[in-house]
């Protein structure tokens, strides 16, 4: 088992293909982003032989990210690949986040693999709006690929970013849409994260807030769903599905962190919100044998931190961390 130094067994492993994504979100990446080399990133060989490696420590749940995961070259290939380790029984999820741009074309055989629960990134369910916030976005594809995946007898989850001035008004009818639909839906407060053209102070909106909103509207329960990620539950009683709110900046989500992130370059980061970072690409390329591989896992989640120090100033509106989020991983 991989355990860090405040005895919280690593079990979840979020592994980023590419950086690459086929959508601009204004608060989540530059408009004219530049992209790594090919070199650059793990064939998808390596990405297996890491993953792989993670699942023989005890990673139990696999999250393929980007960027946007289904715009990688024969990334199915590696899907189809890490299905074995459900197949045997010692993985126990195989899951993605996707904005469900290119998702019809690979519902169907996502659910094949073993795939049973997807994350969608959706922030908005107006055409004009969407496209403005993803800059070219288009919100008929993206509603069609959410059905497919659910067609394809797939759970849908969907995150929404809450921003200010942007899409808080109609995050009720989201939360009604989604319901209706058979989904669940959580909320993320803006993350600090790589520097884009616009304050995100602008925009910030903390979740504390929209919670006390939905109340005037809704009853809402606690329950105690944990789904592996850092997201808190509600049961909305009049609605009948659950709510969840993502809340990095107003109440962190570290004391019961289970995760780490790889990056398509092979870089581990045992912290979101913090940039020491582990290069494991040197160590799958230099050694044929996977225990080198290991003393590096040993090493790397021996420097896990307590938890991160994101915070939105309005007087130091600059990055927390200098890296986007498409880079680490969604």
């Amino acid at each position: 088992m991989l355990v860090d130094p405040f005895g919280r067994h690593v079990t979840y492993l979020r592994v980023s293909v590419t950086d690459r994504c086929d959508l601009r979100c204004t608060y989540c990446m530059a408009e004219n982003m530049t992209f790594l080399p090919k070199r650059e990133l793990l064939t998808l060989e390596e990405l297996d032989r890491l993953c792989t490696a993670f699942v023989e420590r005890g990673v139990k749940k696999l999250r393929i990210t980007g960027g946007e995961p289904l715009v990688r070259r024969d990334v199915m290939k590696l899907m189809r690949a890490l299905g074995r380790h459900l197949d045997s029984g010692a993985l126990e999820e195989l899951t993605l986040t996707t904005n469900a741009n290119q998702l019809a074309r690979h519902a169907a055989e996502l659910a094949g693999i073993g795939v049973k629960r997807i994350n969608v990134s959706l922030d908005s369910l107006d055409p004009d709006r969407f496209r403005a916030i993803t800059r070219t976005g288009d919100l008929s594809k993206v509603l069609g690929g959410i059905k497919a995946a659910k067609d394809a007898g797939i759970a849908v989850k969907l995150n929404a970013v809450a921003l200010s001035g942007l899409n808080e008004d109609e995050l009720p009818r989201m939360v009604e849409w989604a319901h209706g639909e058979g989904h669940d839906i959580t909320f993320i407060e803006t993350m600090p994260m790589g520097e884009i053209e616009e304050d995100r102070t602008m925009h910030y909106l903390p979740l504390s807030v929209l919670r006390e909103r939905f109340e005037e509207r809704w009853t809402l329960e606690d329950i105690p769903l944990n789904t592996g990620g850092p997201a808190r539950y509600v049961r909305s009683v009049e609605t009948g599905g659950r709510i969840g709110f993502i809340t990095p900046l107003t109440h962190n989500f570290c004391e019961g962190c289970n995760r780490v992130r790889l990056t398509c370059t092979g870089m581990l980061y045992m912290c979101l919100g913090q940039e020491d970072s582990a290069d494991l690409r040197k160590v799958v390329r230099d050694s044929e044998s996977n225990e080198a591989i290991h003393a590096a896992l040993d090493e790397a989640i021996a420097r896990k931190p307590k938890g991160h120090d994101f915070v939105i100033d309005r007087g130091a509106p600059r990055a927390a961390v200098p890296r986007h989020m498409s880079v680490t991983g969604g």
